[in-house]
């Protein structure tokens, strides 16, 4: 049976990115022929995130963009990161087998240093912290410690998979066949534009939040950049902001409306307009159901727990037949 697993950090809040790169794929995929594990990765928002009481409202915001969305807590395993014990102690383990020569091509490395070239730092490394070079092992841990077999993956991550498969290859040479080598499921997840044209993300302040008003929701889609072409002027969507995102979410008989549209030189006012009524006809349901859930924040909490506690009937045993391996155990 197929295991597969996808996860979110609390980095941020609930953002259109996350909903199409990450949610809907993942609750698209589940099925009664698969077992899903979906989860909130709250110890990778640590490098990050230092605030205590923002990456605990983070984690609420992010739990409850699940369950509005339709993520069903009966049908799949639903759970936070840091409430599964093995994950950390799988990292120790799997950190000793993994060779630092990985870690300093994981892209997220080489982009800090890059950062630090540029503002002529005098050392390179500096602010880098040893949780951000080493993270694609805890990644890779999330990953191992359900022993997954598929892993919904975008264009930006799959550097992520090919190390976790990197890692789990390296451990059954060594100490025998004991992890699944996870295959991805490429196109699941996709790369959502942000407003600016960059990848949609907290660090670039170019989000669409996906649990905003209306109001709020509108004036964000108002900002969207577009370039100087005046109504009547016939628009190129094929390298398009505005119709990059749109195409995200819209139904293909929206898409070839849009695409006429283009042609046939709509306003750029307009076209936001449009593209506004539709994210807003998703997201009105998500939006109630949302404001339902925010002041039960009792029962969430009780989800992720009662859902941990499943989750450690299957990391518990098989942390313990990986210490057997490795040689911890009784004399």
């Amino acid at each position: 049976m197929k295991r597969i697993l996808t996860g979110i950090t609390p980095s941020g809040y609930p953002h259109l990115g996350n909903y199409i790169g990450a949610i809907k794929p993942s609750l698209d995929l589940l099925d009664e022929k698969c077992e899903s594990f979906l989860f909130i990765a709250d110890f990778h928002a640590l490098i990050k995130v230092k605030d205590p009481k923002l990456l605990n409202e983070l984690t609420f915001q992010i739990a409850l963009a699940w369950l509005a969305s339709g993520l069903n807590p009966k049908k799949t395993f639903f759970y936070r990161q840091s409430d599964i014990p093995e994950i950390v102690e799988l990292n120790w383990v799997l950190s000793c087998l993994t060779e630092k020569g990985l870690m300093n091509r994981a892209h997220a490395y080489k982009a800090a240093i890059d950062i630090n070239k540029v503002s002529n730092t005098k050392e390179l490394e500096e602010g880098i912290s040893l949780g951000l070079f080493s993270y694609p092992v805890l990644m890779a841990c999330d990953i191992l410690a359900l022993n997954a077999t598929h892993v919904p993956v975008g264009s930006d991550q799959q550097q992520h998979l090919e190390m976790t498969r990197d890692i789990a290859g390296k451990f059954n040479r060594t100490y025998g066949e004991t992890f699944n080598v996870p295959e991805g499921v490429i196109g699941a997840e996709r790369t959502v534009l942000g407003t600016d044209g960059r990848k949609m993300s907290k660090s670039y302040n170019n989000v669409i939040p996906l649990l905003s008003n209306e109001e709020e929701l509108e004036g964000t889609i108002m900002k969207i950049v577009t370039n100087s072409q005046e109504p009547g002027e016939k628009k190129d969507y094929a390298n398009n902001i505005l119709f990059d995102i749109y195409s995200s979410f819209a139904s293909a008989t929206q898409i070839a409306d849009m695409k006429q549209k283009f042609d046939e030189g709509i306003g750029w006012g307009e076209a936001k307009k449009i593209v506004y009524k539709d994210l807003n006809e998703i997201l009105k349901p998500i939006r109630e159901k949302f404001y339902l859930l925010q002041n039960k924040k009792s029962e969430v909490e009780d989800i992720l727990k009662e859902n941990s506690i499943k989750v450690r009937e299957f990391t518990m045993p098989f942390l313990d037949e990986i210490r057997s391996k490795i040689g911890i155990k009784s004399l």
